[in-house]
């Protein structure tokens, strides 16, 4: 395993980046009291945060209100074998700012899932803030590379 220095921390974040675009869901884990709960979800990056979207009544959006730490794990499935883990506290935004930010960068159609546009009550937008990502191949055997926040 080799860390990521601050000065190679962009190009990392940009192979995370290409390499998540790859994998079209991932499991998200948050905890229920003191049981972990995982589910799938579909992040996007923007630069160093992760956004990916819910209903404020979920109980994900309840989970990580009450416990903000949360693990994401994006597989790319073969030929590529990237394995990437991102460890983070999630924010559960409000503002309209974020809510804007988020509907824009969020890679997929969030109609699909039934919201109208970044002010629709029932769109919540969750940035993740890592202060670990690690980035490898073939389950994290191969090149195992590890950021983690200052």
């Amino acid at each position: 395993m080799s860390s990521v220095d601050a000065d190679d921390a962009d190009a990392f974040f940009a192979e995370v980046d290409a390499a998540s675009k790859k994998a079209i869901w991932c499991a998200l884990a948050t905890v229920d009291g003191n049981q972990p709960r995982v589910r799938m979800v579909h992040p996007t990056w923007d630069g160093r945060v992760l956004w990916f979207a819910t209903g404020p009544k979920t109980p994900k959006a309840r989970q990580m209100a009450a416990n903000p730490f949360v693990d994401v794990q994006f597989q790319v499935a073969p030929p590529d074998f990237i394995h990437i883990m991102v460890r983070g506290q999630a924010e559960l935004c409000s503002d309209p700012g974020d809510r804007h930010r988020a509907w824009d960068v969020i890679d997929y159609d969030l109609t699909q899932f039934g919201s109208t546009g970044p002010d629709d009550p029932n769109f919540l937008p969750v940035r993740i803030v890592p202060q670990r990502v690690e980035l490898s191949e073939m389950f994290g055997s191969v090149n195992r590379r590890v950021w983690r926040a200052d």
